[in-house]
C-alpha cells in the first residue's frame, strides 16, 4: 500500500520547478514573495510546496529561514482560521526570539495585539446585537441570556440560574478583562498597522526570513479559506516574508464568489481579489506518458523493496537513473531499455513490473478517467494491492497483471460497457465469453475490429484490448468477484422473481417519488432491488438521461441508502449539460448526495439553473 499524504521524495520530477520556485525567494533577497501552487485535486499540490520548502532550506545563501506549516481544514470547525495563522506566526517568532535571548519584550508586544485583535473579535457580536436588536451568538450571547434570564423572571434566582451564570461568566471573563485594562483607545485599522509594523521590525533585528506554507484551502469550506486569505493579508508583503499556498484555483474563485455574494462579483473582481494576494503562479503540470511510466516504476520498486524482491540499494540506483531520465524526456522517450539498464541487475526482479508500467503509461495517461493524476495512480495501484490480498486469501488463483487488466476496464471504460462483459461471464459456462475470445485474435492480427454491442465502440477499448495478458482462455469470475465495489456482481443478472419484475413494471410507469413503492422495495429486499437498479440504469442511459426515468430509479437508494454509490455513479455519467434542474430538491436532503451536489457546483460545465438550484435551496434549510 502507498500512503495518499504530501511527501518532500520525488517521484515526478517537481524538484526542478520546487529548485526554481526557492530561487525565486532568494533572489528577491528579502522583499516580499506570495507564491500560488495551483492545480486539480490530486496533482501533487502538497508534495510541490513541501519540496519548495526543503529546496529553500539546502540553498546556502547566509539567510536565516524559518517555516510555518499551515493547514487551514485542520482548523475547521475548531477555531478562527484567521486567528490561528496569526497565533501559529507569533508563537514561532517568540520561540526564535527566546532561543536568541533577544527581542523578548517585542515578541510579547507582538502576541497582545494578536490577542487584542482575537478579543476585538469576539466582542463585536456584542455590538452588532445591540444596534440591530438581534440576538448574540457565542459564549458572550450565553452570558448576556444568563443574565437576562435573571433580570426577567419573578422572585429569586434558584442555584441553577446563578451556577449557570458562573460557567457562561467565566467563559468570557479573560476577554473581558484584556479589554477593561487596555485604557488606550483603540481601533482597529490602528491595530493592524502597528502590528504590521511591529512584526516587519521584528523580522529585522532577528534577521529572519519567514516562508509560509499554506496547505488544503481547497478543502475548505468558502469561510474558512477566505478567512485565511485574510489572515495572510494581514502579514503579506512585508519585508523578510514568503507565502507559498497550495489550492486549486477555481475552487478559490468559487469560495470568494460564495463568500462575497454571487450578485455583483465578476469574473474580473474576482481575478483582481486573486492576483493581489498571488505575485507569481505556478501550475502543477499534468503528467505525460513518460512522467506516468516513471511514476509507475518507482511506485511498484517501492512495493517489491518492501516484499523483500529487490534491496534498498537497487531501488535507489533505479530511483536515481529513473528521475535524472525524466529530466531528460523531451530528448526522447522513457523506453523499457532505459527503465531495464536504470535497474541493472535488478531488472530481472523487477522484469514484470517494468513491462507493467511501460504498458499502462499511455492509457493512465490519456484517459480521461485517470489523466496522469498521481493521486488516482497511487489509489489505482492500491486498490489492486487490495483485490490480490483477497484473492490470496480465499486461495483465488488470479495474477497481478489480470487484476490489472480488468481493473483498468473497470475503471476507464464506460459502466455499460463492464456491464455488458460481466453479463456475457454470467452466461458463459466456464466464466470465459466467447466474443472476447474473437476481439483478441483479430487484435493479434491487426484485423478491423467489429465490437458486438455499441459500448465497446471507444478508442480506450481498443487499445485496451491489446494489452498483455490475453483474458479469452481465462476464468473471469473470480475476477468479477473482487470487482464487487463496482456495485455489479454475477448475480445481477439472474432473473428477476415475480415480484421483481411486477415492481420493475410499477416503477417504470410511476411519475412522481411514491412512498408506497419505496416501502414495497424493502420488502422485496436488497438483493432483488440491485438487480431492479441494474436494469434502471441502463433504461436510464437508453432513454438518454430522461428526468422521469431517473427519478423512478430514485426509489431505490431512498428505499436502500446501500444502493446510493450506484445510483450516484449513474448520476455521474448524464453529460454536465442534462443534469436536471428539478431533481436537485430531491437530492438535497439524502446525505449521501452531498459530494454529488458540491462537485456539480463546482463544475462550469454544469448549467446556471442547477447551480442556482442548490445554492436556493440550501438556503431554504
Amino acid at each position: 500500500m502507498w500512503n495518499d499524504i504530501e511527501t518532500t521524495q520525488d517521484l515526478l520530477n517537481f524538484k526542478v520547478i520546487a529548485d526554481v520556485a526557492a530561487q525565486m525567494i532568494k533572489d528577491s533577497n528579502g522583499e516580499p514573495v506570495s507564491i500560488g501552487v495551483s492545480g486539480s485535486w490530486g496533482v501533487g499540490k502538497s508534495s510541490l510546496v513541501q519540496m519548495i520548502g526543503e529546496s529553500l532550506k539546502s540553498l546556502d545563501d547566509g539567510k536565516n529561514y524559518i517555516f510555518i506549516n499551515f493547514n487551514a481544514w485542520l482548523y475547521q470547525g475548531y477555531d478562527d482560521a484567521r486567528m490561528a495563522l496569526l497565533q501559529k506566526v507569533a508563537d514561532k517568532i517568540m520561540e526564535e526570539s527566546e532561543s536568541r535571548e533577544t527581542c523578548i519584550d517585542k515578541a510579547k508586544e507582538f502576541i497582545k495585539r494578536i490577542n487584542w485583535l482575537r478579543t476585538a473579535k469576539f466582542m463585536a457580536p456584542v455590538a452588532t446585537g445591540i444596534i440591530t436588536g438581534g440576538a448574540v451568538a457565542g459564549p458572550v450571547g450565553s452570558f448576556i441570556g444568563a443574565v437576562s434570564g435573571l433580570f426577567d423572571q419573578n422572585g429569586m434566582p434558584s442555584q441553577e440560574d446563578l451556577s449557570e451564570l458562573k460557567d457562561s461568566y467565566n467563559q468570557i471573563a479573560p476577554d473581558l478583562r484584556k479589554l477593561i485594562n487596555n485604557k488606550e483607545e483603540k481601533s482597529v485599522p490602528k491595530e493592524i498597522a502597528a502590528l504590521r509594523a511591529l512584526f516587519q521590525e521584528l523580522l529585522e533585528k532577528l534577521e529572519l526570513t519567514l516562508v509560509v506554507l499554506v496547505d488544503d484551502l481547497d478543502r475548505c469550506l468558502p469561510n474558512t479559506a477566505i478567512s485565511t486569505l485574510e489572515a495572510m493579508r494581514l502579514l503579506l508583503f512585508i519585508p523578510q516574508t514568503a507565502f507559498i499556498i497550495a489550492a486549486d484555483e477555481q475552487m478559490i474563485r468559487n469560495a470568494v464568489k460564495s463568500h462575497f455574494g454571487n450578485s455583483d462579483l465578476n469574473d474580473e473582481l474576482i481575478t483582481s481579489y486573486f492576483d493581489k494576494l498571488i505575485q507569481i503562479p505556478l501550475r502543477v503540470p499534468r503528467l505525460g506518458a513518460n512522467e506516468v511510466k516513471g511514476y509507475l516504476i518507482l511506485l511498484l520498486a517501492d512495493l517489491a523493496k518492501r516484499r523483500d524482491q529487490i534491496t534498498q540499494e537497487e531501488k535507489d540506483q533505479g530511483h536515481n537513473a529513473i528521475i535524472s531520465a525524466m529530466k531528460k524526456s523531451w530528448a526522447g522517450g522513457l523506453t523499457k531499455k532505459v527503465i531495464e539498464d536504470a535497474y541493472g541487475d535488478a531488472a530481472v526482479k523487477l522484469a514484470n513490473q517494468i513491462d507493467l508500467a511501460d504498458q499502462l503509461a499511455n492509457i493512465m495517461a490519456t484517459s480521461d478517467h485517470i489523466a496522469g493524476n498521481p493521486r488516482l495512480i497511487k489509489r489505482f495501484l492500491n486498490n489492486l494491492t487490495i483485490r490480490q490480498s483477497v484473492a490470496k486469501a480465499q486461495e483465488m488463483s488470479v495474477s497481478f497483471e489480470e487484476l490489472v487488466k480488468l481493473q483498468l476496464f473497470e475503471r476507464c471504460a464506460p459502466a455499460v460497457a463492464f456491464e455488458y462483459l460481466a453479463k456475457q461471464v454470467g452466461e458463459s459456462e466456464d466464466g470465459k465469453p466467447k466474443f472476447l475470445q474473437e476481439l483478441e485474435e483479430k487484435v493479434a492480427k491487426a484485423e478491423e475490429l467489429k465490437f458486438p454491442d455499441k459500448s465497446w465502440e471507444t478508442p480506450f477499448i481498443s487499445d485496451w484490448l491489446k494489452l498483455s495478458p490475453p483474458l479469452s482462455d481465462i476464468d473471469l469470475r473470480p475476477l468479477l468477484y473482487l470487482s464487487r465495489d463496482k456495485a455489479i456482481s454475477l448475480a445481477s443478472f439472474d432473473e428477476l422473481s415475480s415480484d421483481g419484475r411486477e415492481l420493475l413494471s410499477a416503477l417504470c410507469e410511476t411519475k412522481s417519488i411514491m412512498q408506497a413503492l419505496i416501502n414495497t422495495i424493502k420488502q422485496i429486499g436488497l438483493i432483488e432491488s440491485e438487480k431492479i437498479l441494474t436494469r434502471m440504469k441502463r433504461r436510464a442511459r437508453n432513454k438518454e438521461w430522461s428526468f422521469e426515468v431517473i427519478m423512478q430509479t430514485l426509489h431505490l437508494p431512498k428505499a436502500f441508502p446501500e444502493l446510493s454509490s450506484s445510483f450516484v455513479a449513474m448520476l455521474d455519467e448524464i453529460p454536465a449539460g442534462k443534469r436536471p434542474v428539478q431533481l436537485i430538491p430531491q437530492l438535497l436532503n439524502e446525505k449521501w448526495a452531498k459530494e454529488l451536489l458540491e462537485s456539480w457546483k463546482r463544475d462550469d460545465n454544469t448549467p446556471i439553473t442547477v447551480k442556482k438550484a442548490i445554492n436556493i435551496s440550501r438556503r431554504k434549510n
